[in-house]
């Protein structure tokens, strides 16, 4: 205890205003396995194989060697054992064994029995207990059910209270940096962007049975993404015959108006509905299990409010809203089938399904500084659907050594973006109508191959992939009355990526000392080819081979104890529609351009971790810099003569994220636990030029920025009786920097009140978000003759109820 309060006594000083997230605890035990042989290489079959504890010698578990002198043992936990093999007719064979934290299966190798002699052999073998930060301390797991205030949403709102974790315009930043890679059950997904984010905010959390963070991924882990990995885990029950869930959640968002329009536009939506009916059905039987999932996240949204006003060098003053009234329906089926006709060898068969409907209906009304005069408003409506076909086929042959194994597996993905946009623009001399139309075709296979071998001290993993994915793109411009839209900048597409890759990890662990030590080899290969006729880009592309080493090495000082310190180089490869070569208007002051020229970027990143454990809480701390070249990044410009913002990604020169981190879990009573998070960190970027391309070419200058910023988290949940819990939960994000400029101080308060009904089968919920009504977002922009302010009253609040049967 007197450990936890010297650290509290440090935290406080700090820490005192802090927003938190509760993570589930549980422990992946170990199987240990061998040969035992006498002096002669002849298996002994039958011959007792024991393990007792180290320091009074009982009785933990024991087994005997079978026909060939193989033996396991399964469900070892964390400590210092004797193992004992003994035999009629043999001298008994004793020997100490430290099972670790690291591996879930250790191959001991042989052990001989002979008549005359004695052997004492000290082997490591390794575990891997996973909470909120695993002891290889590379990652942190969180269980959703856990998420009380956030049930019922979707999976980019549940993810907001995670430690480390911040939401900035609908992406998930890790320690400040929106440059994550996530995955859909350890793959990459077309609904959650290959390389990008995309889709979070529309997959529901009652589909995810856990979230992983991983910021320094290993080896076999694909290179992009240089902040980390966020790895969505949906839910898959294995259970003996039949068995599901289902439930159903409703809420209502934006209860009431933050802030009151600017004259003349359509009402902001409120009372804004949100249903969630989903079904989980699994059936076991045998060699066979079958499963399938179904979900559908239907709401309405005031998905943007924003206030802003642009101030130019020559002293004219815009004042404007952008307000964006959102539909959405997300479906979703999962389906699939494990088979495992025999112990060595089993396939799993699953498909993924989804369709995205969005309808945008939006209001931008522009007028000059005291609201006198319009200039213009532009209305729009949206129609984009979005479709996800994703197959895919893993074969698993399992070798008698527990834990040798091959993978290979298949992953074919269609998405489709069939996007339509319909304008009105009203001046004050005409009205004008406008549309476009964009059609994408997104085509990726993926062939994997991956080999795992246990050894007496860990385990070396190896394997090769290959990827061609393909984007063919059409954008076609229906121009009205006195058009702004640029007719010339349309036309057709195409994406081509290969990517074969090739990678080897290997994992060692002795006592007191642990290492991972992985290099991946990758060669990427990209083309953009543009249609001839646009009036700005021509066909461009890029390619690299590049080495991207990964090494983590950690000491225990101490059972309690541990420094860990982690190296690893990565990549951030522009995603097509950072290059995609056509203008959007949905916001026609503000234009929205990609940039076919637009190169990776490479990352560097170093960090050293120590985690404390005592008998009810625990403390993991961490320094982390990461070192960027060739950042990718937007920049904001106008062009002569025209009040007209062309926003344009870009690669800057060099930047660097310097900082660190905190994590406190506590059970502080039999009904009270809490966990504390917080990050401070210092991002830089140097000063740069470039040149905007479209429409004309434009040069902008920076000279170096620095910010330093900060976030904190706490989470508290209390259990009111065996089957109900209440969760408050608090976050607060410090002025960060953003391209070109600097976002404001955001805070919000969370509740949550769950409880268990009809014999533990029936769960029972209701929740609000912010339900202070207290986050919205301030933003400054600096241009090359403009200063663009402006706060955004999106809806934040959303109250929730609903229920869920397992059966």
């Amino acid at each position: 205890m007197n450990d936890f309060l010297k650290y509290i006594k440090h935290l406080i000083v700090g820490l005192l205003l802090l927003p938190f997230f509760v993570s589930g605890q549980t422990l992946q035990t170990i199987t240990l396995s061998g040969h035992v042989q006498d002096a002669k290489k002849a298996p002994l079959p039958y011959a007792n194989v024991v393990l007792k504890t180290q320091k009074d010698s009982l009785f933990v578990v024991g087994t005997i060697t079978n026909e060939n002198g193989g033996f396991k043992i399964e469900n070892l936990k964390s400590s210092i054992y004797i193992l004992e093999v003994s035999m009629v007719g043999f001298v008994t064979h004793k020997q100490n064994y430290t099972v670790g934290l690291l591996s879930p299966f250790l191959n001991l190798g042989v052990v001989e029995l002979e008549a005359d002699a004695r052997i004492l052999t000290e082997v490591s073998i390794v575990a891997e207990a996973r909470d909120g930060v695993s002891e290889k301390m590379d990652k942190k797991t969180f269980n959703l059910s856990n998420n009380v205030t956030q049930i019922g949403g979707s999976v980019l709102q549940a993810m907001q209270n995670l430690p480390g974790v911040t939401i900035q315009d609908g992406k998930v930043q890790l320690r400040g940096n929106d440059k994550v890679a996530v995955l859909i059950d350890g793959k990459q997904n077309a609904v959650t962007g290959f390389g990008s984010q995309t889709g979070l905010d529309n997959i529901p959390a009652s589909a995810i049975e856990r979230i992983e963070i991983i910021n320094n991924p290993s080896a076999r882990y694909d290179a992009n993404g240089n902040a980390g990995i966020i790895n969505i885990i949906y839910k898959k029950n294995k259970q003996e015959g039949f068995n599901g869930k289902v439930g159903l959640t409703s809420g209502l968002g934006a209860l009431w108006v933050r802030k009151e329009n600017l004259p003349g536009i359509r009402p902001q939506y409120q009372a804004t509905p949100k249903v969630n009916p989903f079904l989980s059905l699994n059936y076991r039987k045998n060699k066979v299990n079958t499963f399938l999932q179904a979900d559908v996240l239907s709401t309405q949204t005031l998905n943007r409010n924003d206030f802003g006003e642009r101030i130019y060098d020559d002293g004219t003053v815009i004042r404007q809203q952008v307000k964006r009234n959102r539909t959405t329906t997300f479906s979703t089926l999962k389906m699939g089938v494990d088979w495992n006709p025999e112990d060595q060898n089993s396939f799993t068969f699953s498909g993924y399904l989804n369709k995205e409907r969005i309808l945008d209906r939006g209001d931008i009304p522009y007028f000059n500084a005291d609201l006198s005069v319009r200039s213009r408003l532009w209305q729009f409506l949206e129609d984009e659907v979005k479709y996800t076909a994703t197959a895919s086929a893993v074969y698993q042959h399992k070798f008698q050594q527990p834990g040798h194994v091959i993978n290979a597996g298949f992953n074919y993905t269609f998405h489709r973006e069939d996007e339509k946009y319909f304008f009105t623009n009203i001046k004050p001399t005409f009205t004008g109508e406008d549309s476009f139309k964009l059609l994408s075709d997104e085509h990726v296979a993926d062939i994997n191959f991956d080999y795992i071998k246990p050894l007496k001290h860990g385990r070396l993993e190896t394997g090769v992939k290959f990827r061609r994915r393909t984007i063919p793109t059409n954008m076609q411009f229906f121009p009205g009355l006195n058009s702004p839209l640029d007719v010339d900048a349309g036309g057709w597409a195409d994406y081509k990526e290969t990517i074969p890759a090739l990678y080897g990890n290997y994992v060692y662990e002795s006592v007191k000392f642990e290492i991972e030590a992985g290099l991946r080899l990758e060669y990427v290969k990209v083309n953009y080819d543009v249609n001839p006729g646009h009036n700005t880009y021509t066909s461009d592309g890029y390619d690299y081979s590049k080495p991207f080493p990964n090494l983590r090495m950690a000491y225990k000082l101490s059972d309690k104890h541990k420094i860990s310190v982690f190296y690893n180089e990565r990549v951030d490869r522009p995603n097509e529609v950072d290059i995609r070569i056509f203008p959007k208007y949905d916001e026609p002051e503000v234009i929205k351009v990609g940039n076919p020229t637009l190169r990776p970027q490479f990352t560097k990143s170093i960090e050293l971790g120590h985690r404390a454990t005592w008998q009810k809480g625990s403390i993991y701390s961490a320094l982390f810099l990461k070192n960027v070249d060739a950042t990718i990044t937007r920049i904001a410009t106008t062009v002569p003569g025209s009040s007209l913002i062309y926003n344009i990604f870009q690669n800057a020169d060099k930047s660097n994220n310097t900082g660190g981190e905190v994590t406190l879990d506590q059970q502080l009573t039999s009904w009270y636990k809490m966990n504390i998070s917080a990050s401070i960190y210092r991002n830089t970027i140097d000063r740069f030029t470039v040149t905007n391309k479209y429409p004309v070419p434009t040069t902008y200058h920076m000279n170096e920025d620095a910010i330093t910023s900060w976030n904190a988290k706490l989470n508290s949940s209390v259990k009111l009786s065996n089957q109900s819990n209440l969760q408050v939960s608090a976050i607060y994000l410090a002025p960060d920097i953003i391209p070109q400029g600097k976002i404001g101080s955001r805070f919000s308060v969370d509740m949550g009140y769950k409880i268990q009904i009809q014999k533990g089968k029936g769960e029972l919920f209701f929740n609000g978000t912010d339900i202070l009504n207290t986050l919205y977002t301030r933003r400054e922009i600096f241009g090359n003759n403009f200063v663009l302010r402006s706060t955004d009253y999106l809806e934040t609040q959303v109250f929730r109820i609903g229920y869920s049967y397992k059966f």
